[in-house]
């Protein structure tokens, strides 16, 4: 199934808001580092600032200025996708992954540049004291984002495959 083309700007701005609408809203009203129950214990919001990548993973010195231009390579490489995307006839997997990763990737330029602080991550899921990663709006985007662009390429590497043999014959 074919989906329009014209939706990723919609689906990548509305990400890029919502990141930037729920990051001002919880360090507007979370203490950093305390933790606030939204579903029990389950699902909580915790302010941290995150210098390093995903993860927290950390580069050294320089780290700042290497994540922000590793972000606009991100977002070149993403951007050079869609302009192959927007020649092709392509699935909605192809369009919401790559307006998702997009978007993710935007959200969270946008607050390395901001501030020396870091990203803002505040979604922290587990129980008790086994907790995942403290991520944010952005980071959901391109994880979901990856995935279907990984699922759009395997698919279409599927199709090709199965189209060869019969090019052969003829």
């Amino acid at each position: 199934m074919r989906f329009p083309k014209f939706a990723f700007w919609p689906l990548a701005t509305t990400l890029v808001l919502c990141d930037c609408a729920t990051k001002r809203a919880i360090e507007e009203s979370v203490v950093p580092g305390v933790s606030r129950p939204v579903i029990k214990d389950v699902v909580r919001f915790t302010l941290e600032y995150n210098r390093g990548a995903a993860f927290s993973m950390h580069f050294g010195r320089y780290e700042r200025v290497l994540l922000i231009a590793g972000g606009f390579a991100i977002l070149s490489i993403l951007m050079y996708l869609y302009r192959d995307l927007m020649r092709s006839r392509t699935s909605w997997p192809a369009v919401v992954g790559s307006a998702l990763a997009v978007g993710g990737a935007i959200g969270n330029l946008l607050d390395r540049v901001r501030s020396p602080r870091g990203v803002v991550d505040f979604i922290d899921v587990g129980i008790g004291g086994s907790r995942f990663y403290i991520f944010n709006v952005a980071d959901v985007g391109l994880s979901i984002g990856a995935l279907l662009i990984a699922y759009a390429l395997l698919r279409a590497e599927m199709t090709t495959s199965k189209q060869e043999p019969a090019l052969a014959d003829t």
